[in-house]
């Protein structure tokens, strides 16, 4: 599935009567990789939710191609996610006991039919991302493989957006920067838009744009 052009305009959030967003403007095109930067507290993070919808600005718009979705009600905003968006987090959250390949078919347990019509596809994503689904438990995987799990259940549902938090923050270098790979493949050559919050310097280094932040304001590029 094609990526989502985005166009941001006029962004705030506040908390306790501190702006903990300010963005005039933000644009991302469609088969890139941008990078969320700033240290701890700069409202990367924060940032990215108001991107995905999870949560909703006080003012100003995030249009995803045709869809605004600051406008959006809760409900729809979760339409949105579940139609077109796939998250990774740093946290895998997947579960222990069961295989890669149910861990990747979590997202649509639901739809009997669709699970059934997606096994093959789980299974081309595993084996794409080089992880060994036939084992019994995900718990036996190395940290690397249990995230490049987390990335095939992110991509189960052929999203058009991928958002990350903090991806390769709890792997090793070496593993990270091979992730880190696999961002950068899923934005220009699946052409999906990628947004990830980081501080990884690799992913700096692949990414497309980085905006660096710094108390829910945008520097400007040096």
């Amino acid at each position: 599935m094609p990526g989502l052009p985005l166009a941001v305009s006029g962004l705030r959030l506040a908390f306790a009567g501190a702006d903990v967003i300010d963005l005039p403007a933000l644009a991302i095109a469609p088969g890139t990789l941008t990078v969320l930067s700033g240290a701890s507290g700069s409202g990367k993070s924060t940032l990215l939710y108001l991107l995905s919808g999870l949560l909703r600005p006080d003012t100003g718009s995030i249009a995803w191609a045709w869809a605004d979705i600051a406008l959006l009600g809760e409900s729809q905003r979760d339409r949105w996610r579940r139609k077109q968006a796939g998250f990774i987090f740093q946290n895998f959250h997947l579960i222990e006991e069961m295989s890669p390949l149910d861990n990747v078919l979590v997202p649509i347990w639901l739809d009997r039919f669709s699970a059934n019509a997606k096994r093959q596809r789980a299974l081309d994503l595993l084996r794409q991302l080089d992880v060994p689904a036939e084992r019994d438990s995900v718990a036996k995987l190395s940290r690397g493989q249990q995230q490049r799990v987390a990335i095939a259940r992110a991509l189960i549902g052929d999203p058009s957006v991928i958002f990350a938090d903090e991806p390769t923050a709890s792997l090793d270098a070496a593993t990270g920067e091979t992730v880190a790979a696999v961002l950068q493949r899923l934005a220009r050559e699946d052409g999906r838009t990628v947004v990830v919050a980081t501080h990884d310097p690799t992913l700096k280094t692949l990414a497309d744009q980085t905006v660096q932040l710094d108390h829910g304001k945008r520097e400007p590029a040096p």
